[in-house]
């Protein structure tokens, strides 16, 4: 059982209260019409009940292109209907008696009847139709009973009710966009976390592998004070470049990526990894069919020089640049023999 259908119990109990109070006819000499009292019981019940019981329409209200607030939307005729009442009901028990029965409780129920309807609209987020049965109410009262009178037989009340839902909605509307904003907010921090601990773990990974990577070579540099062997030196450099592969683009790199550059250089080929943004937005499964691709552009490179660099352009993910000194010419002059673009997965 729902705290609506709890809420809605209690208002269809209350109301049956306020009307029943219409069939004890105290004073039936003061009744001179009774069937509009009959009349303003069969017009009430079931506008009210219908209020109490009508389902909830939604619609979204885009702001900004975000998602937005939900709110109910009773049809246009349900707020006529609330406003018909408002006007018949009152004056249809009012003109039922003399002036000696008008301020009978079988027919001032009406005060509190239609207070009661007017609140379950001001609940229903209608506080404009609310506040207008509550005047319609107010001025047939009034009219019929005098300001005074009316006031001291429930007009108060109905109008404090009113009042009170309001309020009520109002702080609630406003409780609900509050929690709104801090799931949001809680949203937003866990995602920095999660990002934050990716980048950590990240960080670690880096950090291993250049501990595998130079680790031996920077255990035998202490170790022989510096005095390395050719070989020695020749892997030192090869780690020196790995890590600074590591650093510059790591979005490129992965095992497959990695053992084509360490074949290439160990080949005699400059290899220069340059990452100047464009791949951050792409899945995981899209990187993979980059770096498969560019594995195997490296690994039939024959270039002397490697120059590879990412792309923000938004077909273009890899460009792949191979130069090879030309035949008797200087040693800044070669000629460029590949070109390959790697481009982003559709």
């Amino acid at each position: 059982m729902t705290v609506r259908s709890i809420l809605s119990g209690i208002a269809l109990a209350f109301t049956a209260y306020l009307s029943a109070r219409s069939l004890l006819w105290t004073l039936p000499e003061t009744v001179e019409r009774g069937w509009l009292l009959i009349a303003a019981l069969v017009i009430y019940l079931p506008i009210t009940w219908l209020w109490v019981l009508l389902p909830t329409r939604h619609h979204e209200a885009a702001t900004g292109g975000a998602s937005a607030d939900t709110r109910a939307a009773p049809p246009r005729w349900a707020l006529a209907l609330a406003v018909l009442a408002a006007v018949l009901v009152p004056n249809a028990a009012f003109a039922a008696v003399n002036d000696a029965g008008r301020a009978q409780p079988f027919v001032t129920w009406v005060i509190g009847g239609i207070g009661a309807l007017m609140t379950v609209v001001m609940v229903r987020r209608r506080p404009a139709i609310a506040w207008i049965g509550t005047g319609l109410l107010s001025l047939s009262a009034a009219v019929w009973l005098g300001p005074l009178s009316a006031l001291s037989l429930g007009l108060v009340g109905s109008l404090v009710w009113v009042a009170a839902a309001q309020l009520i909605t109002f702080a609630l509307d406003r409780v609900a966009r509050d929690a709104e904003q801090l799931s949001e907010l809680q949203q937003a921090a866990s995602a920095w976390q999660a990002s934050q601990s990716g980048r950590q773990r990240e960080r670690r990974l880096h950090v291993q592998r250049a501990l595998h990577v130079a680790g031996p070579v920077l255990g035998r540099t202490i170790e022989t004070g510096g005095n390395l062997r050719p070989s020695e030196k020749s892997a030192a450099r090869l780690a020196e470049q790995s890590l600074r592969d590591e650093l510059r683009s790591p979005r490129l790199l992965d095992d497959g990526v990695r053992a084509q550059i360490d074949a290439a250089r160990r080949r005699g080929t400059i290899v220069m990894l340059f990452d100047e943004g464009g791949l951050e937005d792409l899945p995981a499964s899209a990187l993979s069919d980059i770096r498969t691709e560019l594995a195997r552009v490296v690994r039939d490179a024959a270039s002397e020089r490697l120059i590879i660099r990412t792309s923000p352009h938004h077909e273009v993910a890899v460009t792949v640049v191979g130069r090879t000194a030309t035949a008797g010419a200087g040693a800044d002059e070669d000629d460029v023999d590949l070109w390959r673009e790697i481009r982003r997965p559709s």
